[in-house]
Order: C-alpha cells, then sequence, then structure tokens
C-alpha cells in the first residue's frame, strides 16, 4: 500500500495505467512503455521509472517510505532483532531492484533504437532540438482559411494543429538554422513578423529573419483571421487577435521546446515513392510545358517524399521531417471541423507508433509532414466528376453540361472525406515510415543560410543575353473566381478563361475601378478581375515585399518559397538551386527541397507556359507570367551567395510592413455572454449516451454548452473533450481519447444569438477494451459582471455505458 501510494504521488501512476490502457485499445503490437499484459506490477513499476522517470531524489522516497512505513510498525510491536532483519532486507531489496531496473533500462533503450551507433561515427554531428506545440486557435464563429468560402466557418473539432519546430546547430560554428511546419492553411505576412518579433524578445538575435523557416502544411480546415493584407481579411472576415495570438503562442513555444531540450545527435536522409495518393488537378496547364521536359518525368505530379530522421548519438529516435507534395484538401469545402486533414493525419500516425502510451499532442518524438510544390496537385484520386449526373469533367474548363462549374467536384478514394483523410494519410506516413527506418546516408557539413526581402512587383528577370522581363503588380484574373476542383467558386466563372467577361469588369469597375493599361499589358494573357496591387485600402490588398530564404545543412538545401509552387515550377526550382551550388564546386552533390507556403503568401507560381492556359492555378499567380522565373533568378543568388561564402555582401532589401491594428478591420462581432435553457445549467445533458455499445459503432451525447471561442480567449484548455474507461481495480477513470484523437469529433451548433450546444462523437475502435467508459466535456460561458465578462469553467458528464467486442473480432 505504502508503494502504490508513493507511486501516486512520485510517479503518476494513474498516468501510467492511462498510458497502458490506450496502447492496449489501439492494439498497438508494440511493448508497452509503462508495462505489457501479463508482465505483472514490477515490470509495470519499473518501465515506469524509464519511462516516467522520478528523480533519484523520489526514488530515494520510495525506499524511504518504505522503511518508515516498517520502521513506524516495528517501533509498536518488534523487537531490534527483528528491526535489524528488516533493515538488511530492505536494503538487499534495494540493490537487487536497481541492478533489474539497469538491466532492463538497457535491454529497453536498445530494442528502441531507430539507428545503431556506428563505432566511429562521423567526425560532423549536431546539436539537434525538436518541439511540439498546440496552435489550433478559435474553434466556432470564425471562417476556416483555404477555401475562401465566407460560408465555411467553424463548428467545432476533427483534430487539434500542433507547431512543430526542429533546430540544428552545428557545433563548431554555434550557427543554427530553426524549420518550423504548422498545421495551418499557410504562413501569412503578419504571422512570421509576430513570430519573429516574439523571438526577439527572447532570444536577442539568436534566432531571426535569416535563419528561422516557418512553413504551413496548407490545410484549409484552420482557423483563419491572421493576415493584414486587405484581400486575406475580406475572405475570412478581417483580422481576429485571438485566432493569430494562438499560432504565434504555439510556434514560439514550439521553437521554445525544442530550445530546450538540445542535444547532441546526427540527421539522416532517404527518398522513395508515395503510390496512389496524388493527381494532378489542372493536367491541361502541365501538358502545355514542353514535351522535352515532360518527357523526363514519368507523371505529371511528383511522387517522391524526402524523409529526414534526426536520431541522438546512441541512435534514439527525435524526430522527422517528410516532405509529399499534395494538397490537404481530403477534407473538403463542406467540413466546419478544424482539422490539421491527411498531411495532419500521417504526423498522428507517427508520433502515436513513437510515443508509446501517449495521448495526441504528448510525447518526446516529433514528426513534421510538411508541405512542397503542391500548386497544381490534389488528393481526390477518383478525379473530377459532374455530382448530378456522373459524367467526367476532365476538361480544361472542368465545366459540366448541366449545372456548369459548379457541378465539377474531384473526390476519392474513400466514400467520405473523412475516410479519404484517412487513406491518404495513411500512404504517406507508411512510407514515411519504411524510409525513415531504412535510412542510412548521413547529413554533414556546416550550416548555412541566407534570406532577402524583395519587392516581387518590380524584378528584372534576365532570360538570357538579349532579353530581359519584369514581374508586374499583383492581380487575380478571372478563373481565380472559378476555384478548383477541389473547392469550386461561385457564380459562372469558369477555369482556362482568357477573354474575360464583360459583365463582371463591368461590376469590377464600379467596385474597385479598372486595372490601368501597364498593370494589363504585363499580365497578359490573364484576364483581370482585381488588380490588388492598385487597390491600397484600408492597407494594400496583396504583399508587395516578400521573403527569400535558403537554409543548408551539410548537403541538404531548404528552399522557403512562399505560395504555391506548380508540380513542373518547383521542378525546375530545385534544379536550377541544385546546378547553382554544384556548379560552385564548394558544396559537393546537393539535394534540395522545396518547402512551401513559407513566411509570406503569394498564391501561386505556375510556369511560363502554364500561365498562358489561365487555370486557377494561373490565374492566382498574382505577380504575372514571369513570376516563376523571377524566383528562380532570386534563389539561385542565395544558392550562389552561400556557395561563394559571400552572404554578407547580398543587400537586405526592403523590410515589409507591419501596420497597425487600428487600420485592420473585423467583420467578426464579439460574442454574446452565453446563455441557457430556463432550469438546466452549462454541461447538462441534452441527448444521452445508451447504456450499451459493441466496437465498430459510434457513441453520441450532447450537451448544453457555451460559444467554444471562450475558452480559447481564456486561454484554459487542453481539451474540449475526453473519452475516458473505467478502472475496475482503483475505481478511477482513464483518459483513452481527447479531441486530438482521429476517434472523436465534437461538432458545435449555434442556437439563436447566444445559446449552443455540443454533440460528441466516438467512432469506437475496433481494438477497444471491454469495459465501462463515459465521455466528458470542458467548456467555458462567458458572462457580465459589472463593466467586464467573466469566463467560468463547467464540465459535462455523460451517464456511462459499456462497451463489449462486436462477435467475430
Amino acid at each position: 500500500m505504502v508503494l502504490l501510494k508513493c507511486w501516486n504521488v512520485q510517479c503518476e501512476l494513474q498516468v501510467m495505467k492511462k498510458s497502458l490502457e490506450r496502447r492496449r485499445s489501439r492494439g498497438s503490437s508494440q511493448k508497452q512503455a509503462c508495462g505489457h499484459d501479463g508482465s505483472g506490477l514490477l515490470q509495470f513499476w519499473l518501465n515506469c521509472i524509464r519511462q516516467h522517470p522520478c528523480r533519484k531524489e523520489q526514488r530515494r522516497s520510495v525506499v524511504s517510505l518504505q522503511v518508515y512505513a516498517m520502521s513506524s510498525h516495528c517501533r509498536k510491536s518488534c523487537s531490534t532483532l527483528e528491526i535489524v532483519f528488516i533493515a538488511l532486507f530492505v536494503m538487499m531489496t534495494v540493490v537487487a531492484l536497481g541492478l533489474v531496473i539497469l538491466v532492463v533500462i538497457g535491454i529497453q533503450e536498445d530494442s528502441n533504437s531507430d539507428t545503431k551507433p556506428t563505432d566511429n561515427p562521423s567526425h560532423s554531428y549536431y546539436m539537434i532540438g525538436v518541439g511540439r506545440a498546440d496552435c489550433t486557435g478559435p474553434l466556432s464563429d470564425l471562417p476556416l482559411m483555404g477555401y475562401a468560402s465566407p460560408d465555411q466557418t467553424a463548428g467545432g473539432i476533427h483534430t487539434r494543429l500542433y507547431s512543430r519546430a526542429f533546430i540544428i546547430v552545428e557545433p563548431e560554428s554555434g550557427k543554427r538554422a530553426v524549420f518550423v511546419s504548422s498545421d495551418i492553411g499557410m504562413v501569412s505576412q503578419r504571422l512570421r513578423l509576430e513570430v519573429m518579433q516574439e523571438l526577439k524578445n527572447g532570444y536577442g538575435d539568436l534566432y531571426g529573419q535569416d535563419n528561422v523557416v516557418l512553413s504551413g502544411t496548407h490545410t484549409h480546415s484552420g482557423p483563419g483571421g491572421y493576415f493584414q493584407n486587405t484581400l486575406f481579411m475580406v475572405t475570412s472576415k478581417g483580422y481576429f487577435k485571438p485566432s493569430i495570438r494562438a499560432i504565434v503562442n504555439g510556434i514560439v513555444k514550439s521553437i521554445d521546446i525544442a530550445h530546450e531540450n538540445m542535444k547532441a545527435g546526427r540527421i539522416f536522409i532517404n527518398k522513395g515513392e508515395v503510390e496512389n495518393s496524388n493527381m494532378n488537378r489542372s493536367p491541361h496547364s502541365y501538358l502545355n510545358n514542353p514535351q522535352s521536359e515532360r518527357n523526363r518525368y514519368k507523371a505529371n505530379t511528383d511522387k517522391d517524399i524526402v524523409v529526414l530522421k534526426f536520431v541522438d548519438m546512441d541512435g534514439h529516435g527525435l524526430g522527422t521531417i517528410s516532405w509529399f507534395a499534395v494538397h490537404p484538401v481530403s477534407m473538403n469545402n463542406s467540413n466546419h471541423l478544424v482539422s490539421s486533414d491527411n498531411m495532419g493525419y500521417a504526423s498522428y500516425l507517427f508520433e502515436q507508433e513513437k510515443n508509446i502510451g501517449c495521448l495526441p499532442g504528448e510525447g518526446s518524438f516529433v514528426a513534421a509532414f510538411a508541405s512542397t510544390n503542391l500548386g497544381d496537385v490534389s488528393p481526390n484520386t477518383k478525379g473530377p466528376h459532374c455530382i448530378n449526373t456522373g459524367e467526367s469533367c476532365e476538361n480544361v474548363n472542368s465545366y459540366c453540361p448541366v449545372g456548369g462549374n459548379s457541378m465539377c467536384i474531384a473526390m476519392g478514394p474513400g466514400n467520405d472525406m473523412f475516410e479519404s483523410t484517412q487513406i491518404i494519410g495513411q500512404n504517406i506516413y507508411t512510407k514515411a515510415k519504411e524510409l525513415y527506418q531504412t535510412a542510412s546516408r548521413e547529413v554533414s557539413g556546416p550550416v548555412h543560410f541566407a534570406h532577402q526581402w524583395v519587392n516581387m512587383t518590380d524584378v528584372t528577370v534576365e532570360l538570357n543575353a538579349t532579353h530581359r522581363v519584369k514581374t508586374c503588380k499583383p492581380s487575380l484574373g478571372h478563373s481565380f473566381a472559378a476555384g478548383t476542383i477541389d473547392g469550386v467558386g461561385a457564380f459562372n466563372f469558369t477555369q482556362g478563361s482568357t477573354d474575360g467577361d464583360p459583365f463582371w469588369d463591368e461590376i469590377r469597375d464600379m467596385l474597385v475601378g479598372p486595372p490601368s493599361n501597364e498593370t494589363a499589358d504585363c499580365q497578359k494573357p490573364k484576364p483581370i478581375l482585381f488588380c490588388t496591387g492598385e487597390l491600397s485600402k484600408p492597407v494594400p490588398w496583396h504583399p508587395d515585399i516578400v521573403d527569400v530564404q535558403i537554409i543548408t545543412i551539410g548537403n541538404l538545401a531548404i528552399v522557403a518559397v512562399p505560395g504555391e509552387f506548380t508540380t513542373m515550377s518547383g521542378r525546375r526550382l530545385r534544379e536550377a538551386v541544385k546546378t547553382e551550388f554544384e556548379s560552385h564546386g564548394t558544396m559537393g552533390e546537393m539535394d534540395v527541397v522545396v518547402a512551401g507556403l513559407s513566411n509570406v503568401y503569394t498564391h501561386y507560381i505556375t510556369t511560363f507556359e502554364e500561365y498562358q492556359v489561365q487555370r486557377y492555378e494561373s490565374a492566382s499567380t498574382i505577380y504575372g507570367p514571369h513570376t516563376l522565373s523571377a524566383y528562380i533568378q532570386l534563389f539561385r543568388g542565395l544558392a550562389r551567395a552561400i556557395a561563394q561564402n559571400s552572404i554578407g555582401n547580398l543587400p537586405k532589401g526592403p523590410e515589409p510592413p507591419f501596420y497597425s491594428e487600428d487600420l485592420l478591420f473585423s467583420l467578426l462581432a464579439d460574442n454574446l455572454a452565453d446563455s441557457k435553457p430556463v432550469n438546466t445549467s452549462f454541461g447538462d445533458v441534452i441527448k444521452d449516451t445508451m447504456p450499451l455499445y459493441r466496437t465498430g459503432e459510434v457513441v453520441e451525447v450532447t450537451f448544453i454548452s457555451a460559444n467554444l471561442r471562450n475558452s480559447v480567449e481564456s486561454r484554459a484548455l487542453q481539451t474540449f473533450l475526453t473519452v475516458e474507461r473505467l478502472d475496475n481495480f482503483t475505481s478511477t477513470w482513464s483518459i483513452i481519447h481527447n479531441d486530438a484523437s482521429w476517434e472523436t469529433r465534437l461538432y458545435w451548433n449555434k442556437k439563436g444569438l447566444a445559446q449552443s450546444n455540443v454533440t460528441v462523437s466516438w467512432y469506437i475502435p475496433q481494438a477497444a477494451k471491454p469495459g465501462t467508459y463515459r465521455i466528458q466535456h470542458f467548456g467555458h460561458y462567458k458572462q457580465r459582471q459589472g463593466s467586464k465578462f467573466i469566463f467560468t469553467p463547467y464540465t459535462a458528464t455523460s451517464s456511462v455505458f459499456d462497451i463489449l467486442k462486436t462477435q467475430g473480432l
């Protein structure tokens, strides 16, 4: 009893038991972190010491409590000789137990090693830090960022969003680089500037514009409201401070965690191909590229996946970054749940595999699945079909005979968006895991970085010795409004439009004015719908100043691009940067990765040839037909500076503006004080669970709730729900799922102006253990108290219910 009591206090016995139950419910074949079936209390205790270590003084307190308990009893009824024997017995027990612990820890650490250390490892190693932090933000009453649909507002949670940070330091010079991949639509200029200011406040010049890359996964199901340019504020109902603060705090915290957990380690790289997980959604644009160029590739999308593996000097896994080209739009524009989509699910699977016994979002191993040249790449592998007739609409205009553009939608590979997300994420994770396990080519060498700000509206590009062209003021074409087969637009706009529409041109002229002749000529053959570069009220509609950045780690170059490069655009950029590096003979053979949606968002970047077709991607190439050529020239300049060790000679460029919040607007009203039906309380059950379920079924419970925004603004919650199992031995509840779990969903439904409820759904996995369960929901309700508002927490609890195994499974 004393031992169990001590363990509850010092080593969190119940947390360990919860972890064990979670791993059992997932049916993991891996050895359990805190004991495994049939291992007994001793093995359970030894593993807990290793995975959730009591410090030395805590372990001593276990022994001291044992001795204290025995001596207290003996002072009453034992002789002196008996006390001596008891003391000797305790001492022998401690020695034997210590030896067993050392043996068990040694064996388990060997079995968990990802890479066996060599007898004479490479002379080069790095100090490596990894970190993960929540950046989910508001879950209700604001638009999701990605589809630009004002009706697609957040109304609950499917999975949490995380920021994942990786710090690599070259020990000899102390030079360091930071790569952050966040589960957000894209990195906005405002977001980057605020993160950089926070880092400067905390670290001085250690982390800054030059050596920190911020990249978004491009999920289309994350909260918006974190932009400072007018166009993006219009499509996400303005600038919403709780949204951007949640992302800033998450990114900075992930870097903090990585910084605080630096350790010596090694990096390995591996490459492979992921099949049946992406397709080109603008094949007619791709076909406009030269055939000789297309013949060099076996597909019209990149199937390649690049995996970085981070281990400590003993070969134990620290984390991984994978780059694979696919849009995270398996969750379509009918979705209202915050979700990390397919790339987030791949991260979820990898981290759950490595962080044994941990809830999602917990554990030290960090797995990022980052964006790359995904501009024209869709996960909806069944392809586009007219949803009213079923016939294919794979044509240059993505047009259906009945219903037009709005009926042409791509789906698959699953039967619904949740299943499609799961299939694509599983495919990517499975290949990444294989490559991680077999990675043997080591990355070694110095760390370098180069960064510039560039005015992308006025870049002169030297195509050859006699021909020069320029970029343009930003503009969006008519096909921008048509959307894509992953998320169609509105009205009668169609993709592939090079003529425009007099009706919409007249509407444009009435609202914002026509484009100048200079910009219209520069952007040809794009028919301009909005000349955003000539609109500056209340602030410029698009950014003019753009970041270009490269970081190198040994022979690996990460090219941080400020938008969505199409397949062929990414290929040309990678090849140009690689050629530039290798032409100087100082860097060796280089691996080049394009990190998409980094540092600032400027829509799409197509090739010059794709631009002529004017489908959605080229209509959204805002700086004109020579945008790609400009970026290639700029990034080659960065690569040259690194290769020639002349980074100090690079001009810094014009700094981007940081607009006062007084100039930023919000169309989102503050949510009112919450109300509830008469004679009820927040958290009351509206529709309860049934008493009995079987694995494979869905548990649902509905509660009276408050606005979910309240909990984000008060920064008080780590989860909005839990699924818990009763431990009959201890009569306590163990958390087996939270709102970051794949198996759970929380739907928020607004009732009138200030009333709402939530429905929690749990999709019972086949591996769920029979037993007694309950579901809880947590939130905060908002009330006025005098001249201010206060937020009060509430807890909602379902009735208990039992789970039985489905017969035959």
